[in-house]
């Protein structure tokens, strides 16, 4: 199965958020290679919220480019077989702490957020991980820094669209 295929089929199993999934999956009919950067019209990106839910924190990035606190993540890379390895994949390489493990349940969230030229749109399947106990983090070529936030902090550094995911995320837990 290749990624675009496990990426329709996600989302066919996605059963929250029922307009923007269904705006998800049109982007996908319409454009066979909507998973990857170079679809102009707007791309499938792959993230993940990394969370210690017995310290009660999720570890965020301060985004390089951006100067913004979010969750790890990114575009989907050839290698990726599924969205959920991309999401891991990601939260991985940008926390640099080995033994992460996804949240059961696929996909916490979608959010869909413009950017600049000559893309316009990433269209975010996003998932939570579970960082395991006396997980260090280490910083990555991506971030400014990085740095563990008590559940109650979080709406003070990030926006609405990690809020909205911390959320979605402890209401799984």
């Amino acid at each position: 199965m290749s990624l675009y295929d496990d990426a329709v089929l996600v989302l066919k199993g996605y059963e929250d958020q029922p307009e923007l999934r269904t705006a998800y999956q049109a982007h996908l009919a319409a454009h066979p290679d909507g998973i990857w950067r170079s679809c102009d019209a707007g791309h499938l990106t792959a993230s993940a919220l990394v969370i210690d839910p017995e310290h009660g924190r999720v570890l965020l990035t301060l985004h390089k480019k951006l100067r913004m606190w979010l969750q790890m993540g990114g575009h989907c890379e050839p290698g990726d077989i599924s969205m959920a390895g991309a999401a891991l994949r990601e939260a991985t390489e940008e926390s640099g702490i080995a033994g992460l493990t996804l949240l059961p349940g696929g996909p916490v969230r979608l959010d869909r957020h413009p950017i600049p030229a000559p893309c316009h749109w990433h269209l975010d399947v996003q998932y939570a991980v579970l960082a395991p106990p006396g997980a260090e983090q280490a910083i990555s070529d991506e971030s400014l820094d990085l740095r563990w936030f008590d559940y109650d902090e979080v709406a003070g550094v990030a926006d609405e669209s990690v809020v909205r995911l911390l959320e979605a995320t402890r209401a799984r837990l």
